[in-house]
This record gives structure tokens, C-alpha cells and sequence, in this order.
């Protein structure tokens, strides 16, 4: 108990606000706190008890347990209403063991409400005292207004949501001379309060956090009945104010802002639930310094006309565009989103490298990872090239560190360069199964051993021959070796790769490799599972069917995947393999023929055409950091269209996930979505 028995140098929290129920605010004192726990326990011991030793240090120990409760629960201050106060006053008294003066307190507290609801019954309206700060004026809190503002936030969303009750629950929070901004913020609050009780308020949540972001965007509140002619004003006063901050690329002024604007749907903001909306808000909505210059419907016209800047009738291409994105068809990848119409238009959402065996081309592999992160690329690195620990470096004839070293770089670069402060850099190292630091490479994850020798902020993932395996199911032995000893073992793979991967164990047999480790295939196995299990990592990716189903097998070699592992592309020291990636939104394709959901087939092919060239547009658009990236991804023009929203589709249907009538679905839908890439890239070309 020593830990929580007040000293002169406790100190309660200056900063803390308590909210009576009046609405006033004034500042916490512990003191109040001794003195109810007091009462509460001379209600039960009797006024003899006031003199106990025993009494006055229990009161001292469950003041200072309410303190530190509360300081961890609001540790830069705040305010709290007094009702909380009490609740872990309660809270302190039922942990103590002082289950009776627990009791005691709680009808105390139960009796005292219900005098004042009777003293509440007696008036026929709430009489609201509050005053709100308006720009430096107190303002008496207009419950009307709020009542308005929340009535218009459940427009439509039926009679399972209240208006009344999100604002009774956010004035019970408030204290006089709040800022109406946090007026604003406890109505919010109030709301998401809610969502587990009833989920349409989700978008009565959305709703007002909508209203915020207006009023910060547009300077003043607006409805959303008002916002056909705001958009249509504001939208050429953004385009303008994002060219003159250098924000946004020129040509944008050089499209039809007048025609654009009259396309935007000011109705699809309804669209989105809260979480959507505040994740728009912290990451994807441009800003001058700190203060939000988009809203939604501009948001994706920007990114509409970012990919229709280089169209004939760039116009058109950019409401096409819009339409598709606004009412979530289709949705275009991360960086997309966060950079399309930009100065810096870094469009793409992965990078593929392999670093080379040689200092100078690991550490060019560092930077470029450096340059690509910072415009939000995403990265998977081979680093099976690099030799191992202990083999010999010619130029100095000594003795290699290895990979892991050099591992430690790029997960302390992928910390540093953390793509312009919208989240964190991201990267995937790759390593071959025989490669000989690949006991190391397990262990990178682990929250023990040398943390020089630890990478806790990057994801690591074996690259695995079929060979590997078949020595497992066979029980049979695995020889690592440096891929300075073996170099042409990385590029192969199939058939290939067995021949060469024997023949180069039947060398180190006879001693003419002196490099290598023979250790059991299925401890090896073993040990991979159980990282896996421990830390989540390695991920497992299999080599040989990555390059036997790869279309480009006549241009290269797949060395590994992405950080999604999603994409295979050949990497070589000339190319950095592209990933631009788009997703079409199956929910959002699903039609009612004769009572039954079922995808609708036209809707899908139009999507999928207009989805494919936005990311066609990608490539001839995209700035590229890397030289070598801009090779890769304008000769291959690699693109990725994939699906979302399958489970929901399932949901919708009332088809369960692991059934066959879901695999028949998917069979169906990834065929259709297939079929139509494949038309749709045709035509383009």
C-alpha cells in the first residue's frame, strides 16, 4: 500500500475541471473527495470512528486511489463530470474490500437522485444555465440550435436514433464558458457513445464530425442543405488556394472548374460512417498548416481530375472518374488518394527491389527505399543477393557481417522517412530458404536477444523453394549456403533450380565449397512455424509457383513479392518492379432480380473499364523518385485491379463464408472481374 499513501509531495491535478450538474465548472479538489468517503464511512461506523488511526489512513488510501485514477484516465487534464467522480469513488471503495461502506455510498447516491429528479419533476422545461464562447463572447448555449443541428445529422436514419438523447448526453458534459467548438466535439462524443447500442448512429456520428470538418473548411457552419452552392462556389477558390500554397499541380487550373463543380454530389457525403471521415480527415484531406482546405466531394474530384490530367476531354474522363470513386464502385489505391493532382503525383502503392552484393548497391538500395517511402510507396526487398556471415569480401579480404546488419539500416530508415507524416514507412524484407544467415533472419522479430540484431518495426518473409518442402515431407537434410558461392541459384527456380541446388551441395560434400550448413529440412520447419506462432513473422511465400504462373516469365525472375505479398514482378539491378493498384467494390454490385442479390454483370464490366484506365493513367502519370522504377513501370505497365467487399456481398446474400455456395460465389465474381480486366486492357491497348 506504500505506493499509493499520500506525501508532501502528491499533488492532485491542477489542471482537472469538474462539471456539477448545474453545468458550472470549477476545480478539482481531493480534499471534497476525503471529505464524502468520510461521511460514508461514519454512515456506517458511526460518528466515533471520525477519531479512528484506522479510518483517517483507509480515507487517505482511497482519496489518493480516486487520484491516481483519474490522472491516468486524463493525464494533461480536462474535465470530468461529477458523476464520474463518483462512480470511481465507488470503484475505490469495492477494490479496497470496504464492501459495506461501498453499499452505504451507493444509496446514499441512488437517494439523492431521486430527490433531485423529483425536484426536477416539479419544472415542466430544463432550465440551461450554460454559456458557450463564441469568439471571445459568452453566449447563452442555444439548445434549440443543437437540437436542430443533431435532428439534421439523424435525417432519414428512422426512429432507432434519437436527436434528444445524443444532445441530453453531450450537455451533461459540458461547462460554462466551453468553446463552441467543443460544444461541437461533446455532441460527437455523445453520438459515438452510442454506436454500440444502435449502428445507424455511426452515420449520425459521420454527420456531425462532417459539420466540424465544414466549418473548419468553409470558415463558418454550414448545412448540408446549403452545400449544392458552397461547393459549387468554394470548389474554384480550393483549386486556387491549393495552386498558390503549392499544393496542388497547375494544370488543374486548366480544367473546366465550373463544369466540375456542377457534378459534385453533395448527397454522397452521407455515404460514409464516422470512422471514414475522421480517417479522411487525419490523413487524406489536404491541408495549410494544420487547417483542412478539402471536404469530401472535393477530396475526390481532386483525385478524379489528378488521373484525367493527361485525357483529351479531360473533363469528361474527370467526372467519369469521380462517379466511380464517390460513390465507392470503385477506390483507388493509398497513394492515389493521398497525391493525385499534387506537385509530387507518386501514384503507385508498392515498390520491388533487389539489392545488389556490393556496398555501394546495398546502400543505393537503402536510399531508394528512403526516396520511395517518403511519397507513401510501400516496399518489399530481396536481400538474398547479399552474402552471408563469414564469407569473404575480395576488396578487403575479410569477412562479411551478413544480411542483418543492413536489415537493422532499412528498419531504422523505414522509422525515420515516415511518408510525409501521413503514416508510418512500411517494408518487407525477402530471403531465400537456403540462404545461410536465414537461422538469423528468424530471430529478427523476436523482443529478445542483442536489439542490434532486431527489426521491430519492418516485416520480414521467406522465399521458399518447392525443393525445401519435398525435403521436409521426405525428413530429409537442408544445406544453407552464401549466395556468393552459389550466384546463379537465386535466378532459378522449377527444375532448374533442383539440378543446380544439388550439384552445388554435391560440392560442398567434396569440399570445394567451404561455406555451408547441413541442418534437418523439418527442423528448420519446425523453427519457421514457431517465429511465425511467436512474432508473426516470417511471412511464407513459395518461389516456384510465383514464376510458374507469372505472365513475364519472358522478360525475368520473380526474386520476391511486395509488403502486401500480393504482387509477384520481376526485379533486376535495372528495374524496380511497380505495383499501381485499384479496388472494385463488389457490395456495390450486387442487383435484385426476382427477390434474389446477384452481381450485376453490366454495372461491374462499365466499373472495371473505367477502374482500368485510372490505372493505366497511373503509369504515364506517376511521379517516380527512382529512375529505375520509372523503367520498369512504363515498360511492363503493371496493374493490379483487385476486389473488395466480398464478405459483405456474403452478408447480403446470407450465404455463409465457409461453404461451398461461397467458394461457387467467388468462383463467379473473380471470373467476371477477370474476364472484364482482361477486355478492358485490350482496349486500352
Amino acid at each position: 500500500m506504500d505506493d499509493i499513501r499520500p506525501s508532501a509531495t502528491d499533488v492532485s491535478l491542477p489542471t482537472l475541471q469538474v462539471i456539477r450538474r448545474n453545468g458550472a465548472a470549477v476545480e478539482f479538489n481531493l480534499d471534497k473527495i476525503a471529505i464524502a468517503i468520510t461521511k460514508a464511512f461514519l454512515a456506517v461506523e458511526g460518528n466515533q470512528s471520525v477519531a479512528s488511526a484506522r479510518v483517517r489512513d483507509q480515507v487517505a488510501i482511497l482519496s489518493q486511489l480516486v487520484n491516481n485514477a483519474l490522472m491516468r484516465r486524463l493525464p494533461a487534464g480536462g474535465s470530468i463530470h461529477i458523476e464520474d467522480i463518483q462512480d470511481q469513488v465507488e470503484l475505490a471503495l469495492m477494490r479496497n474490500g470496504n464492501h459495506d461502506v461501498a453499499r452505504a455510498y451507493v444509496l446514499y447516491r441512488e437517494k439523492r437522485n431521486a430527490e433531485r429528479a423529483a425536484e426536477k419533476a416539479i419544472t415542466t422545461e430544463p432550465v440551461y444555465t450554460l454559456n458557450v464562447n463564441i469568439d471571445g463572447k459568452l453566449t447563452p448555449l442555444d439548445i434549440a440550435e443543437l437540437n436542430k443541428m443533431v435532428a439534421e445529422a439523424c435525417l432519414n436514419l428512422g426512429d432507432a436514433v434519437s436527436s434528444s438523447l445524443v444532445v441530453e448526453q453531450a450537455v451533461r458534459d459540458l461547462y460554462d464558458g466551453i468553446p463552441f467548438t467543443e460544444v461541437y466535439k461533446a455532441l460527437i462524443l455523445s453520438a459515438r457513445s452510442l454506436i454500440e447500442t444502435e449502428p445507424a448512429y455511426n452515420y449520425v456520428t459521420a454527420r456531425l464530425q462532417l459539420d466540424l470538418v465544414r466549418a473548419e473548411v468553409l470558415g463558418e457552419r454550414v448545412s448540408h442543405a446549403e452545400m449544392d452552392a458552397n461547393y459549387t462556389e468554394y470548389f474554384p477558390r480550393y483549386v486556387k488556394m491549393g495552386i498558390d500554397a503549392e499544393l496542388l499541380d497547375k494544370r488543374l487550373s486548366q480544367f473546366d472548374l465550373t463544369k466540375l463543380a456542377s457534378a459534385i454530389k453533395k448527397e454522397r457525403d452521407f455515404q460514409f460512417g464516422y470512422l471514414g471521415i475522421q480517417t479522411l480527415y487525419d490523413r487524406y484531406f489536404l491541408h495549410i498548416e494544420e487547417r483542412r482546405i478539402e471536404l469530401p466531394q472535393i477530396f475526390f474530384m481532386r483525385v478524379a481530375m489528378g488521373l484525367a490530367i493527361n485525357e483529351i476531354d479531360r473533363e469528361a474522363r474527370a467526372i467519369e472518374f469521380y462517379n466511380v470513386l464517390s460513390t465507392f464502385d470503385f477506390m483507388s489505391s493509398t497513394p492515389t488518394l493521398f497525391n493525385a493532382g499534387t506537385l509530387h503525383s507518386q501514384l503507385s502503392s508498392c515498390y520491388l527491389t533487389t539489392v545488389s552484393d556490393d556496398l555501394e548497391g546495398i546502400y543505393q538500395g537503402i536510399k531508394e527505399n528512403a526516396l520511395l517511402q517518403k511519397y507513401a510507396g510501400g516496399l518489399g526487398n530481396d536481400w538474398t543477393p547479399v552474402r552471408s556471415l563469414g564469407a569473404r569480401i575480395k576488396g578487403t579480404n575479410g569477412k562479411s557481417q551478413g544480411v542483418i546488419p543492413f536489415l537493422k539500416v532499412v528498419n531504422d530508415t523505414a522509422v525515420a522517412v515516415n511518408q510525409g507524416g501521413k503514416r508510418k514507412g512500411a517494408v518487407c524484407g525477402y530471403l531465400e530458404t537456403w540462404h545461410l544467415d536465414i537461422e538469423e533472419f528468424l530471430d529478427l522479430r523476436k523482443n529478445t536477444g542483442d536489439d542490434r540484431r532486431r527489426t521491430h518495426d519492418m516485416n520480414t518473409a521467406h522465399w521458399i523453394p518447392d525443393l525445401f518442402m519435398r525435403r521436409v515431407t521426405e525428413a530429409g537434410d537442408w544445406t544453407l549456403f552464401s549466395p556468393s558461392d552459389v550466384p546463379d541459384l537465386h535466378d532459378k527456380y522449377g527444375k532448374a533450380f533442383e539440378t543446380a541446388y544439388v550439384e552445388y551441395e554435391r560440392r560442398a560434400e567434396n569440399g570445394e565449397i567451404k561455406l555451408f550448413k547441413k541442418i534437418p529440412a523439418l527442423q528448420m520447419w519446425r523453427k519457421m512455424l514457431s517465429m511465425l506462432f511467436e512474432t508473426g513473422h516470417p511471412w511464407i511465400t513459395f518461389k516456384d509457383p510465383c514464376n510458374i504462373r507469372s505472365p513475364q516469365q519472358h522478360v525475368g525472375v520473380v526474386h520476391s513479392s511486395n509488403l502486401c505479398t500480393e504482387i509477384t514482378l520481376n526485379t533486376s539491378d535495372t528495374e524496380i518492379a511497380v505495383c499501381n493498384l485499384g479496388s472494385v467494390n463488389l457490395l456495390q454490385h450486387l442487383t435484385d432480380v426476382n427477390g434474389q442479390l446477384v452481381l450485376d454483370n453490366d454495372k461491374l464490366q462499365a466499373t472495371i473499364k473505367v477502374g482500368m484506365r485510372m490505372l493505366d493513367n497511373v503509369v504515364d502519370i506517376n511521379f517516380y523518385p527512382v529512375g529505375k522504377a520509372r523503367n520498369a513501370n512504363t515498360r511492363h505497365r503493371p496493374v493490379g485491379l483487385g476486389i473488395m467487399g466480398f464478405q459483405n456481398c456474403l452478408h447480403a446474400m446470407r450465404i455463409p463464408y465457409a461453404s461451398m455456395e461461397a467458394v461457387a460465389f467467388a468462383d463467379r465474381a473473380m471470373e467476371a472481374v477477370c474476364y472484364n480486366a482482361y477486355y478492358a486492357s485490350t482496349v486500352l491497348a
